[in-house]
Protein backbone atom coordinates (compact mmCIF):
# COMPACT_ATOMS: atom_id res chain seq x y z
CA UNK A 1 0.00 0.00 0.00
CA UNK A 2 1.52 3.14 -1.27
CA UNK A 3 0.04 6.32 -0.84
CA UNK A 4 1.99 9.29 -1.98
CA UNK A 5 1.48 12.30 -0.36
CA UNK A 6 -1.19 13.67 -2.81
CA UNK A 7 -3.35 10.68 -2.85
CA UNK A 8 -3.28 10.22 0.88
CA UNK A 9 -5.47 12.70 3.39
CA UNK A 10 -5.93 11.18 6.49
CA UNK A 11 -3.88 9.54 9.32
CA UNK A 12 -5.54 8.55 12.26
CA UNK A 13 -4.34 7.79 15.72
CA UNK A 14 -5.70 6.67 19.05
CA UNK A 15 -5.40 8.26 22.16
CA UNK A 16 -4.68 5.53 23.94
CA UNK A 17 -1.46 4.54 21.82
CA UNK A 18 -0.15 8.04 21.70
CA UNK A 19 0.35 7.87 25.41
CA UNK A 20 2.23 4.40 24.71
CA UNK A 21 4.94 6.41 22.92
CA UNK A 22 3.72 7.39 19.45
CA UNK A 23 3.09 11.03 20.51
CA UNK A 24 6.72 12.24 18.88
CA UNK A 25 6.02 10.60 15.66
CA UNK A 26 2.60 12.12 15.56
CA UNK A 27 4.29 15.79 15.95
CA UNK A 28 6.90 14.74 13.39
CA UNK A 29 4.41 13.66 10.58
CA UNK A 30 2.46 16.79 11.25
CA UNK A 31 5.33 19.09 10.60
CA UNK A 32 7.11 17.25 8.47
CA UNK A 33 3.36 16.42 6.24
CA UNK A 34 1.35 19.36 6.63
CA UNK A 35 -0.83 18.64 3.89
CA UNK A 36 -1.57 15.50 5.65
CA UNK A 37 -4.92 16.01 8.34
CA UNK A 38 -3.76 13.77 11.49
CA UNK A 39 -6.41 12.92 13.91
CA UNK A 40 -6.57 12.23 17.20
CA UNK A 41 -9.45 9.64 18.22
CA UNK A 42 -10.72 8.33 21.63
CA UNK A 43 -10.60 5.00 20.31
CA UNK A 44 -9.79 2.82 16.75
CA UNK A 45 -11.69 0.03 18.04
CA UNK A 46 -7.87 -2.06 17.55
CA UNK A 47 -7.42 -2.58 21.29
CA UNK A 48 -4.99 -5.46 20.09
CA UNK A 49 -2.76 -4.28 18.29
CA UNK A 50 -3.01 -1.08 20.61
CA UNK A 51 -1.70 -2.88 23.26
CA UNK A 52 1.21 -4.64 21.68
CA UNK A 53 1.98 -2.05 18.90
CA UNK A 54 2.02 1.45 17.87
CA UNK A 55 -0.49 1.79 14.82
CA UNK A 56 -2.21 3.97 12.96
CA UNK A 57 -5.30 3.66 10.47
CA UNK A 58 -5.04 4.92 7.02
CA UNK A 59 -7.93 4.74 4.83
CA UNK A 60 -9.64 1.96 6.81
CA UNK A 61 -6.68 -0.48 7.21
CA UNK A 62 -4.35 -0.46 9.96
CA UNK A 63 -0.61 -0.08 9.46
CA UNK A 64 1.61 -0.96 12.37
CA UNK A 65 5.14 -1.88 13.46
CA UNK A 66 6.88 -3.44 17.12
CA UNK A 67 8.15 0.81 17.81
CA UNK A 68 7.46 3.94 17.03
CA UNK A 69 10.34 4.36 15.17
CA UNK A 70 9.87 1.58 12.89
CA UNK A 71 6.45 3.07 12.23
CA UNK A 72 7.53 6.17 11.87
CA UNK A 73 9.85 4.33 8.95
CA UNK A 74 6.96 2.59 7.62
CA UNK A 75 4.60 5.86 6.73
CA UNK A 76 7.59 7.60 5.27
CA UNK A 77 8.14 4.73 2.80
CA UNK A 78 3.93 4.91 2.23
CA UNK A 79 3.64 8.37 1.71
CA UNK A 80 6.63 8.01 -0.61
Amino acid sequence: MRCGVNRLKKIKYCKRNLKNGLEPIYKAMKNRYPDIKQKKSDCLGDCRTCRLECFVVIKSKTVSAPSAEKLYKRLKKLIG
